[in-house]
């Protein structure tokens, strides 16, 4: 049977403005977003508010928090995320006073001024530890590249499930010895340097492709789900996660399409030039946000310190306002 594209909605032209930005393109203030002394003022009262919570601080109901000045400041993430470079950077919560475990709630109740977390796992782990556990990484086996040290293709979260998140959040509780290095990347400039330089690979990748489900699927579920790495509606969404979807292939026995391997092969062309990326290294105490559906980011391999006190610890969460809270909502 004759394959039929022609009811796929595809991004046909090149897009503008600081949704499509290049390295060159980018300012501090596009997505450098301090808390002021008002913010700060506010994050050491609700401190004290979650001290004295006989639960500890945990996942509190951020309505009970009145902090209007760090709201507004969490608007102005938000507008970034969705209309601006896609991604930002709060700097930076003072966890040498406030501790590890009320820093995780004061980072807790800032995320949900952006929208509302949601599960990471079947389990309904909101959240989520992403360290080294010692455990490696391969095709069916669970493990999350998140759960190791290895350096990470260019992915956005969670694209091997059936609703992703709209949004990512992460606090730097510990950076590593060396390495760790973020990189992000905008969909719209990819699609713009696809579209520009290899326009034949852009109809595959509008068309399914099997992904590694990572061992997150109720009983009776496949092991893997078939989906495109692009779509559009209006905006230009992606399910970006090479390493699961090489292990989806190797899952289902089946090999690439000559069309995929050639996707394949460009997009990592484009990964590869530095002038449409941006890198940065989350210091302790600092946020990032990230539109997860419009913007790539990887994480480069990175060494531990001996002491497991010191080791990298970052605390993510994820965020949708859309559907269910939970994993497949």
């Amino acid at each position: 049977m004759k394959r039929d594209d022609s009811a796929i909605r595809v991004l046909d032209h090149a897009v503008d403005g600081k949704k499509a930005w290049k390295r060159a393109d980018l300012r501090q203030g596009d997505w450098l977003f301090c808390l002021t002394p008002e913010c700060l003022a506010e994050v050491r009262a609700t401190a004290l508010q979650l001290r004295a919570r006989p639960a500890g601080a945990g996942e509190p109901d951020a309505s009970g928090f009145e902090m209007p000045a760090c709201r507004k400041l969490m608007a102005e993430v938000r507008k970034v995320l969705d209309d601006g470079v896609r991604f930002a950077i709060v700097d930076r919560l003072p966890l040498e006073e406030l501790g590890n475990d009320i820093g995780r709630g004061v980072y807790w109740i800032l995320s949900t001024m952006v929208a509302r977390p949601v599960e990471q796992k079947l389990t309904g782990t909101l959240v989520y530890d992403v360290h080294d556990t010692g455990e490696k990484a391969a095709a069916g086996s669970g493990v999350r590249p998140d759960k190791t040290n290895m350096e990470q293709y260019f992915h956005n979260d969670n694209s091997y499930n059936t609703t992703p998140p709209q949004y990512v959040g992460l606090l730097c509780e510990r950076p590593a010895r060396s390495g760790g290095i973020s990189h992000v990347i905008s969909f719209y400039t990819m699609h713009n340097e696809l579209l520009r330089t290899r326009p034949e690979v852009l109809p595959r990748l509008y068309r399914p492709f099997w992904f590694d489900r990572q061992k997150e699927y109720l009983p009776g579920e496949p092991q893997v789900i078939r989906e495109p790495m692009f779509s559009y509606d209006g905006r230009l969404r992606a399910r970006m996660g090479l390493f699961q979807i090489q292990s989806g292939y190797t899952m289902q026995g089946e090999a690439m399409d000559d069309e995929a391997v050639a996707a394949f092969a460009a997009l990592k062309e484009v990964f590869a030039k530095p002038e449409l990326t941006f890198d940065f290294t989350l210091e302790r105490g600092q946020l990032q946000f990230a539109n997860n559906r419009e913007l790539c980011h990887r994480r480069t391999g990175f060494e531990d310190f001996e002491d497991p006190a010191q080791k990298r610890m970052i605390v993510r969460v994820w965020l949708r306002d859309a559907g269910e809270r939970r994993y497949q909502g």
